[in-house]
């Protein structure tokens, strides 16, 4: 069965337009109530999200639809996407909600789904998700005397902090490190500056203090410029951006220069590996990720697996194969030992950790292998644009013609917006700018 409602993360779009509307929230929570409850005994659901404002909405439009089916709801607001995951499994819950866009801003929102064993669901979960909603659920609804009920956890907000402080190696301190921290005015915007300062750090907090329309907003990892001058006015040794929930990470070193996810996974496995402690012989990323990481894991003896774009696949492969290091290069980093999901927060801690106990700077540590020149451009489309279209066709071979053996190009429409983008990868930076140029030229002469 095709999904309709689901992307590559869950469900997204604009806030109070189908599908993020209370009404199809309600559904949402019904299906998924229903597709997790096994058995007579009292299930329940742990349920987070970010800043946004239309959080507010689609909060207890969930809720209702989980109670109707006879779940309770244990809400605990503001929190990262691995906050929820963690809970999820810390609580024995049966279901993990989290309301969030992720890096998208203010006016779209989301809905992502764990499981029990706090792993995003499955492309066949979800579908059967959505059967459920399309069909009649009115047999689903409990009785009177079997609906659940919906609180507030208290100590949500000092569960994760101290789970994520755990994952810090045994003995070392951020005692003397001056980190600037952007948390997009995010779900992070407490926890995260309160771990780092808690384990020593000296910190400079940006992106704090969310309104409901700031989320992402010339901040955090899509916007980490504002992160990376507070690095050079402030001095800093080390600067952290999130997104929006949390699940991605970019770093900047001591100058301001931009550490991306690549980077990050090459330092991280590298490090592993020195202590004989990666798994599966080297790291899983996405077909986006710069050769430079795949040629330098190469030179220290491991392999790079590669993965379609989305956090779940690269997951997905990660457990199937027995990897414990993987991710994207937007920032997404996956560590199994530690997480079920991208966590950005544990992902920067792993770094700082190798900052500390090698004693040298970030500029030394994180930037591990050169990059190949690569260049992402996004097109914005409506309706339908079939990329195998004749003039796209035409521009996209004779980009890969011009791009030669050692190049690589990709382009494929965005599973989380209304964007195609494109990508292309080569030795030759002015070629690989024209390239793009003329595809894109392409795609929106066709889609005008």
């Amino acid at each position: 069965m095709n999904r309709k409602l689901f992307g590559t993360d869950g469900i997204r779009g604009t806030a109070n337009l189908e599908p993020m509307t209370a009404a199809t929230a309600l559904r949402v929570g019904m299906a998924a109530g229903r597709q997790f409850t096994r058995g007579d005994r009292r299930h329940r659901v742990v349920m987070g999200k970010d800043t946004r404002l239309s959080g507010y909405m689609l909060e207890p439009a969930l809720a209702a639809g989980f109670v109707s089916v006879g779940m309770h709801v244990i809400m605990v607001g503001p929190m990262p996407t691995p906050a929820v995951a963690m809970l999820t499994r810390s609580l024995r819950a049966d279901l993990g909600v989290m309301i969030s866009a992720s890096h998208n801003p203010f006016g779209d929102n989301g809905i992502k789904l764990f499981g029990p064993d706090g792993y995003k669901l499955s492309d066949e979960a979800e579908a059967e998700i959505e059967r459920r909603i399309e069909s009649d659920m009115s047999t689903d609804l409990a009785v009177p005397a079997k609906l659940g009920r919906a609180q507030r956890l208290d100590d949500a907000q000092g569960r994760y902090p101290e789970y994520v402080k755990q994952t810090f190696p045994r003995g070392l301190r951020l005692d003397g490190l001056k980190i600037v921290i952007d948390c997009a005015h995010g779900a992070a915007y407490k926890v995260a500056p309160t771990v780092l300062w808690e384990l020593g750090a000296d910190i400079i907090p940006i992106g704090v203090t969310p309104d409901g329309f700031n989320i992402n907003n010339d901040c955090g990892s899509t916007h980490p410029q504002a992160m990376q001058q507070a690095v050079v006015t402030h001095g800093a040794d080390i600067g952290i951006a999130l997104d929006g929930d949390a699940d991605r990470v970019l770093i900047s070193d001591e100058h301001g220069q931009l550490v991306d996810g690549d980077q990050i996974m090459g330092v991280v496995a590298s490090h592993l590996a020195a202590r004989d402690k990666l798994q599966g012989g080297g790291v899983v990323a996405t077909v986006m990720s710069n050769m430079g990481l795949e040629r330098y894991l190469h030179g220290i003896g491991l392999n790079l697996q590669r993965t379609q774009v989305g956090d779940c696949y690269v997951v997905e492969h990660m457990r199937k194969h027995g990897y414990n290091v993987g991710g994207e290069q937007s920032g997404h980093i996956i560590l199994s030992d530690y997480t079920t999901t991208g966590d950005g927060l544990i992902a920067a801690l792993q770094v700082l950790a190798v900052i500390i106990e090698s004693g040298k700077s970030a500029s030394q540590v994180c930037r591990v292998f050169q990059t190949l020149p690569q260049l992402l451009k996004n097109v914005s489309f409506t309706g339908h644009v079939p990329l195998d279209a004749e003039s796209i066709k035409k521009a996209i071979t004779a980009g890969e013609k011009r791009l030669g053996a050692a190049g690589r190009l990709l382009i494929r429409k965005s599973g989380t917006e209304p964007l195609i983008r494109v990508m292309a990868e080569g030795e030759d930076e002015a070629v690989i700018g024209e390239v793009v140029a003329d595809i894109c030229d392409a795609i929106k002469r066709y889609s005008a």
